[in-house]
């Protein structure tokens, strides 16, 4: 009789292990291996997909608004309705904004310590020129969804869960705060400045996982062919809910002072454009409403 055939092993490539104990350790760590100036290492690509993103942001929302009902001069949309457009607008905006975290991501960690030890088994990061010859690189060995999509799910769970409460969040401080008899033009910096760090710090609190899963996605080749929920499951597992949420507390931190100045300087110059030039106030309240908060 043929003897049973001995049980197959499948090798399996060791689950990647965090680099760092924390942020101020990684920020340490890259200064003092790296230099100062590798802490700005992929600025060109957020710069560029922070436009790309304010411009669709800011149209997205006002046409959601106007689709909400929403006209100059009339009754104001609900806080609900506001947060919805967020919301909506978010959704949009992420397919525009993908591209541009995943040639950042990719960027970043060229030539990093994280690069050069989790991702040695797997052939090491690739080594690019720029950006451009990252894109290239980045389609020409994966393709245009695969490459330059991947993490797209994770960042529509970020971008519409956060666009609604960054939305949700700024016009809900705003309007606890408009005078009795009074309107939101009646109000000060200040509040701006409240409404704004607020607005922050609750859209990377809304969903933070997403983006801890789709930075994995984006930036480890051993996760590009897995799913959100298999590498959320993943991360999950070896490292809790402290894992999912690593690097919440910096990135809270340094919303709050840049979302507030994002606000209270946006608000300041539609102000500027209502006095100067009268008769852009009606393209003005039909189209206000959106910045971004990529910063």
């Amino acid at each position: 009789a043929a003897a049973a055939a001995a049980p197959r092993t499948i090798s399996r490539a060791p689950p990647p292990q965090p680099v760092y104990r924390g942020a101020v350790h990684c920020l340490r760590h890259t200064i003092e291996t790296r230099g100062f100036r590798s802490l700005y290492k992929g600025l060109s690509s957020p710069l560029l997909g922070s436009m790309a993103e304010n411009a669709v942001l800011f149209l997205s929302y006002g046409e959601v608004k106007r689709m909400l009902g929403e006209k100059p001069g009339e009754e104001e949309l609900s806080l609900l309705q506001l947060a919805t457009a967020g919301g909506v607008a978010g959704g949009i905006v992420s397919f525009v904004l993908n591209p541009f975290e995943v040639i950042k991501v990719q960027m970043q960690v060229m030539n990093s310590a994280a690069a050069s030890s989790s991702l040695s088994a797997v052939g090491g990061a690739r080594k690019y020129n720029g950006v451009l010859d990252c894109v290239l690189q980045t389609v020409r060995n994966e393709g245009v969804v695969k490459g330059l999509y991947r993490g797209q799910t994770s960042l529509l769970l970020r971008e519409i869960p956060g666009n609604f409460c960054w939305y949700g969040v700024y016009e809900g401080v705003c309007m606890s705060q408009i005078p009795e008899g009074g309107t939101k033009r009646d109000l000060g910096m200040s509040t701006h400045l409240l409404g704004g760090a607020a607005a922050g710090v609750a859209y990377w609190t809304a969903f933070y996982p997403a983006d801890t899963v789709g930075s994995q996605l984006r930036a480890n080749p051993q996760y590009a062919s897995k799913s959100f929920m298999q590498v959320f499951t993943d991360v999950y597992k070896r490292e809790g809910w402290a894992g999912l949420y690593r690097g919440w507390g910096i990135t809270a931190l340094r919303a709050a002072p840049a979302h507030a100045l994002i606000f209270a300087m946006y608000e300041q110059t539609i102000g500027l454009f209502r006095r100067f030039d009268p008769e852009t106030e009606d393209c003005i309240d039909r189209r206000s409403g959106s910045i971004s908060h990529s910063s």
